[in-house]
């Protein structure tokens, strides 16, 4: 088989696929989404039943990721020093959870170590899109986190909280009972 036949062969089920997509739900993706299946790369990474991660994000070292959880597309998500995300979050596009810095190990021309501490999400939690989660975080079960926040502190259960730095503004009340 040639390279051009391949890559036409290729350039085919992409089209079909990209034209597919946005005919019944208006949508495009990068080229990766289309090839690859989220529930799958879900599935090889260990992530729990019914999980998907888009092609486009990223997971490095220890992830745990619970059941039925939706990743977006462009997330980075560090394990390095141990990352865990409950089940039933979505986890929005452009989002990066960190388990790891380096600010001392280059202020210091690498003479320290870099620094890793264990982060978490909990289970029923939305991120919004854009959030940044430094290491060490611990973000309780049923919380919001909005839009573009930076999240430097723990946030308690059933809490929303946004913002840079993310601030707590109160509890997340919901249709299923008063509080998460």
């Amino acid at each position: 088989m040639n390279e051009e036949y391949t890559l036409s062969r290729l350039q085919t089920v992409w089209r079909a696929a990209r034209d597919d997509l946005n005919t019944k739900i208006k949508r495009t993706l990068p080229f990766g989404d289309y090839i690859v299946n989220r529930w799958e790369k879900a599935r090889l990474l260990g992530f729990g039943e019914g999980a998907s991660i888009y092609d486009s994000s990223i997971v490095l070292g220890n992830v745990s990721v619970g059941a039925n959880t939706w990743i977006g597309p462009w997330v980075l998500l560090d394990g390095t020093g141990s990352l865990s995300i409950g089940s039933h979050c979505s986890i929005a596009a452009g989002v990066q959870i960190y388990t790891h810095d380096s600010v001392k190990w280059a202020t210091s021309g690498g003479n320290v170590e870099i620094e890793r501490a264990p982060t978490t999400v909990g289970s029923n939690c939305y991120v919004g899109p854009n959030v940044i989660i430094a290491k060490g975080v611990s973000i309780g079960d049923g919380c919001i986190i909005g839009a573009n926040s930076v999240v430097l502190n723990d946030v308690p259960n059933a809490m929303k909280a946004y913002g840079n730095p993310c601030q707590i503004v109160g509890p997340v009340v919901n249709d299923r009972n008063s509080n998460v």
